[in-house]
């Protein structure tokens, strides 16, 4: 598993932004964050977006995962492919136990033709991964259909204890991230008013 950085703050606050306030523009520069956790000795087959219900697409107007895998796949070499889909409308994971996530995603992810996995090395991107649920559900339907590996990146995972922000000048990435976030949160709201 691949991730950039830990859910606290200011990286919490630009996934927040990106995610629910519409804050789109943030893909690239997020992006560019999650390209700084990948190796550069891995080699992946395909890159696979952790897929919305269309509910939740429609009502939000982009999948988060799939911006940050688009971002991420000139890189590689590859472009984003829609393998997976949800087959059923899910809770939000946000306040669930992690029992509750479990359950609430068991069976609700399907790949879309086998043909598309079958004996690749799958690069499976959301962004963030709090118990693992999603993205173990996500994972075991690509595995079932046949992927040869499934690899895992993400912006953020939530925190254990010890778990500490890369050294590399991270905090001040993420400073510049969270100045231009701000920016175009305001100027969004400014064109709105």
């Amino acid at each position: 598993m691949f991730a950039y950085g830990v859910f606290e703050e200011p990286l919490r606050e630009l996934v927040h932004l990106f995610k629910y306030a519409g804050v789109t523009a943030l893909s690239r520069p997020l992006g560019r964050l999650l390209r700084l956790a990948m190796p550069r000795d891995r080699r992946f087959d395909l890159i696979v977006p952790t897929p919305l219900h269309w509910r939740r697409r429609w009502t939000r107007g982009y999948n988060q995962a799939m911006m940050l895998a688009r971002e991420l796949a000139p890189v590689l070499g590859l472009k984003p492919v829609n393998a997976l889909r949800r087959t059923r409308a899910t809770s939000t994971q946000a306040g669930l136990s992690r029992t509750a996530r479990r359950a609430n995603v068991a069976g609700a992810f399907l790949v879309r033709d086998r043909s598309l996995v079958r004996g690749r090395r799958v690069l499976l991107v959301d962004d963030v991964m709090t118990t693992g649920a999603t993205l173990r559900a996500c994972a075991a339907a690509l595995k079932r259909a046949g992927a040869q590996s499934v690899s895992i990146a993400v912006l953020a995972r939530a925190g254990r204890p010890g778990t500490t922000w890369p050294s590399d000048g991270a905090d001040a990435r993420i400073s510049r991230e969270f100045t231009t976030a701000r920016s175009l949160d305001n100027a969004k709201l400014g064109s709105t008013a």
